[in-house]
């Protein structure tokens, strides 16, 4: 099942420009940032929450250097359970310039279970990717590649809040590729304007509307579309998932840590 990659699509693709897996400067967030959303299935026509999910950040030390971790987090409820069952626990190491190290996934989604794990080596401009699979009955695959301009999710979401987005226009579109244990498929953003949305802390916000499509071989096709704040903090306020067995939605609840004022 593919819930929580749709959701985590809609979460790191706010706002990717395509750039090489180089060093660059992060402006939209720091040590300590900490964001929580409630989320909800729409099931027979009814929309019912089904669960939460929590994003941080902080510095850590690894391989002799400081490095960012960041974690998600994402539970079902008991009522959810009985349709979908969602437990996952999303991490991954990047630099302080934000070029990525390592990226680990251990998932409950549905019936499936797995880990998948993924490590970064670079060679000047070439990133040198190991992924790693191990499903619910311990069998193990790997792969290993040289692809530019690919990331995991969590790190790309680091990268991505930090691109300046004055001056695009509604169609304009990024192109990318997502990393996991197994794949690494082609995706883009296509810029859909502004929009004001509200949240779960009863706030309304100024926002940046972005649809997220990706490839897996049959084409590409639109998974999400998602609302960030307006602002240098690119923040996911709201997403809206179309899922093989229906909708779903991710609504913010709250805030802390966040690196500038949100003025959205």
């Amino acid at each position: 099942m593919k819930t929580l990659r749709l959701l985590l699509a809609a979460f790191v693709m706010v706002l990717s420009t395509g750039a090489s897996a180089q060093g660059m400067i992060n402006t939209a967030f720091k040590d300590g940032e900490y964001l929580t959303y409630n989320l909800y299935f729409n099931w027979k026509f009814v929309w019912v929450k089904a669960g939460n999910a929590s994003y941080s950040t902080v510095i850590t030390r690894r391989n002799g250097h400081n490095s960012y971790r960041t974690s998600l987090i994402a539970t079902g409820n008991k009522r959810a359970d009985k349709f979908f069952v969602l437990r996952d626990n999303l991490t991954t190491y990047c630099t302080g310039n934000l070029v990525p190290e390592f990226y680990s996934k251990n998932s409950h989604e549905g019936s499936h279970k797995r880990l998948d794990e993924v490590t970064y080596t670079f060679n000047g401009n070439n990133c040198h990717i190991k992924q790693h699979r191990r499903d619910a009955d311990g069998k193990s695959t790997y792969k290993s590649s040289v692809k530019n301009n690919a990331y995991d999710m969590l790190s790309m979401f680091l990268r991505a809040r930090s691109w300046n987005t004055v001056g695009w226009k509604t169609g304009h579109r990024v192109n990318f590729h997502i990393v996991d244990g197994n794949s690494i498929n082609p995706a883009y953003i296509q810029y859909d304007g502004k929009s004001k949305v509200s949240a779960d802390n009863n706030r309304k916000y100024n926002t940046l509307k972005l649809a997220y499509y990706e490839n897996e071989g049959k084409g590409y096709k639109r998974i999400a579309t998602f609302y960030v704040t307006d602002d240098q903090n690119h923040i996911p306020v709201l997403i809206d998932l179309n899922l093989k067995f229906g909708s779903a939605k991710a609504k913010l609840i709250n805030v802390k840590g966040n690196r500038h004022p949100i003025k959205a």
